[in-house]
């Protein structure tokens, strides 16, 4: 089993920057590409950006330029470098991991709030 707890929502005004933090414990050599989702009101969940174990990245045409992911496996943690923030952006970000047997875990969630 995996535990992935988020840190680091909040409010932010347009333009503005945040950094969202999850840290996973449990089975973590298990865990393969770790990533953010989010979720606005009304909207599905999608993908914001993963990262591999090997530091393989990938991000949505959307926050490509403007969000950074990164990963510490000697820590078990990844971030989310939030820059040039939206309103669009405003949504719960949950931190996702994949194991080799290709498990899916899910945080809990945390709030980002983008004020125009």
């Amino acid at each position: 089993q995996v535990q992935l707890v988020e840190s680091g929502g909040g409010l932010v005004q347009a333009g503005g920057s945040l950094r969202l933090s999850c840290a996973a414990s449990g089975s973590i050599f298990s865990i393969n590409t770790m990533g953010w989702y989010r979720q606005a009101p009304g909207k599905q969940r999608e993908l914001v950006a993963t990262v591999s174990r090997s530091g393989f990245t990938k991000y949505a045409d959307s926050v490509k330029g403007r969000f950074t992911i990164s990963r510490d496996n000697a820590k078990n943690t990844i971030d989310l470098q939030m820059n040039s923030l939206k309103p669009e952006d405003t949504a719960v970000y949950y931190c996702n991991g994949v194991d080799y047997q290709v498990r899916i875990y899910w945080g809990q969630g945390t709030q980002v709030t983008v004020s125009s």
